[in-house]
């Protein structure tokens, strides 16, 4: 027998909703058989996983002069007061001009860069590299040389 005692302000469910929508939320409860394994003589050769490889940065040209050139006053030796002195040293322009190659946009943008930082180090006063170079010891050039390098780095030119 079915009769009501208490009346509710609830809703009937529609116990086929009901199941639809907990087959949507777990839709299998038991797995199917698997599917008979072949031969291991028949099967494909498995392939190898696929490995997670960072992306290869390539050094911009203008990291690459200003690298180069650090790397030829380090092997020729920095100078003040001439572009190249007796010995084979050279100043910032000439070790410029030297990793460059020619005055191309690299060497421009390289020397735009070298000198941006120099008056960043030591001031706005700095018209021109050779003015800078021959007024700043061995080590405080090398400073704007090193910080150049990472800028242009950083900037991935």
């Amino acid at each position: 027998m079915n009769t009501r005692t208490q009346t509710t302000d609830f809703t009937p469910v529609d116990q086929d909703l009901y199941a639809a929508a907990f087959r949507l939320l777990d839709p299998d409860p038991t797995p199917e058989p698997a599917a008979p394994v072949a031969p291991a003589a028949l099967t494909a050769p498995a392939q190898a996983p696929l490995i997670a490889v960072q992306p290869v940065r390539l050094t911009g040209p203008v990291e690459r002069t200003l690298t180069d050139a650090l790397a030829f006053l380090d092997t020729h030796g920095w100078t003040r007061y001439s572009l190249i002195n007796t010995e084979g040293a050279r100043c910032s322009i000439g070790a410029l001009r030297a990793a460059a190659g020619s005055r191309n946009a690299a060497y421009r943008d390289a020397g735009n860069l070298l000198l941006d930082e120099a008056r960043r180090q030591h001031g706005k006063k700095w018209e021109a590299i050779p003015a800078w170079n021959d007024s700043h010891s061995g080590a405080q050039v090398r400073s704007v040389w090193e910080a150049a390098i990472r800028r242009a780095h950083h900037m991935n030119i």
